[in-house]
């Protein structure tokens, strides 16, 4: 007599177990509490609002509750400068990738700006070296644990400073070393990616990688920029396609231009639900772009941003969209297909880790 399987309960413990993929998470967002107060204490750092790890882990939650992209950026001022000496950022990527992999994420892309990190006499190829230390480091102690993760870096230039192209040519030149791609992040109002432009020519006359946020705080030119002028491969957040989609009275979409150049090029969009939320990007989760934009098979994937911030783990952000959209694992497994396509990594890479990882995973979850 056959037994006919049932899904496992959709609850958070088994979505920990399920194997995830990451494309946006910012190294200097996802600090342990307990390290920023350690590090913050070991090179003099006074102006931490606590020395309480779990008092200092709330504060950075409430004050990126504001509503404004810029005051929610105002918080990396404290993470950033405990991350200025080479032990320090070791530490922190070390941790990272502990965290992540604890968390079952078993391919990840986490971002960082090397300009950000030299004020104590770091040059930026000290930096990245140093993140690919901690990265390794984290790499091989979580798979000490028995948990499986690869990290790749994205290195980030500040779209308000003018370092991009030298940026550019420092991700070009650590991309057999663990550096997969290339990205411009900041306030995207009064700083449109057109003025980098000079670095995206160079990462496509290198054949790299490169992904820019768009669409989040700023609307539709911000998307049209980042894709018809400087040709990005992925968008960070993308939330504001949205707005180029009409919604009739019974519940008809249309596409206009852009969203369907989007949907149709299968342009992957780097969708962060609680980061969104905290900035004023979306009102609420169940008010998310991530819902309708799902139901129309845009390609989107499911990240972070900054965990810390957000008092958030890939876990929390897909559990909680599972229970507020009523997804299933069908769909838990098709935000991560989606994701490792995406990934900057080689098509045999991100292919074994579909059939041979994620796949198998599902299909016992899936019952």
């Amino acid at each position: 007599m056959l037994v006919k399987q049932v899904p496992v309960p959709m609850t958070y413990d088994h979505v920990r177990t399920a194997p995830k993929v990451l494309l946006h998470d910012h190294l200097d967002g996802g600090l342990r509490p307990g390290t920023v107060v350690e590090l913050a204490e070991s090179r003099g750092y006074r102006s931490l609002p606590s020395t309480d790890a779990a008092e200092l882990g709330r504060w950075f939650t409430s004050a990126a509750d504001s509503g404004s992209l810029e005051r929610y950026l105002e918080t990396f001022a404290h993470t950033v400068a405990v991350m200025q000496e080479r032990e320090g950022i070791v530490r922190v990527a070390a941790e990272c990738a502990e965290d992540l992999a604890a968390d079952g994420v078993v391919y990840a892309e986490v971002r960082y700006a090397p300009e950000l990190h030299v004020e104590r006499g770091l040059g930026l190829d000290d930096v990245v070296e140093a993140v690919l230390e901690g990265f390794a480091l984290g790499t091989a102690r979580a798979a000490e644990a028995g948990h499986r993760i690869r990290v790749g870096s994205l290195l980030t230039a500040m779209r308000h400073a003018a370092r991009s192209r030298e940026i550019a040519e420092l991700a070009v030149r650590y991309r057999d070393d663990g550096v997969v791609g290339f990205d411009i992040a900041g306030a995207e109002a009064g700083f449109p990616p057109t003025r980098h432009l000079d670095a995206f020519e160079y990462l496509r006359q290198q054949n790299s990688h490169f992904t820019i946020h768009a669409g989040e705080a700023f609307g539709l030119p911000s998307i049209w920029e980042a894709l018809q002028w400087c040709g990005a491969d992925r968008l960070g957040h993308g939330v504001r396609i949205v707005d180029d989609l009409t919604v009739d009275g019974d519940g008809t979409v249309t596409l206009g231009r852009l969203a369907a150049y989007v949907r149709d090029k299968r342009i992957p969009l780097e969708m962060c639900p609680s980061s969104n939320i905290q900035t004023g990007a979306a009102k609420s989760l169940a008010e998310h772009p991530v819902g309708l934009l799902t139901r129309l098979r845009f390609r989107v994937t499911v990240n972070t941003d900054n965990r810390l911030m957000s008092g958030c783990s890939l876990t929390s952000e897909l559990t909680d969209l599972a229970h507020t959209f009523g997804y299933g694992w069908a769909d838990l497994q098709w935000f991560t297909v989606n994701a490792m396509k995406s990934a900057f990594i080689s098509f045999d890479e991100r292919l074994a880790l579909i059939n041979d990882v994620i796949k198998p995973r599902y299909a016992e979850l899936i019952g």
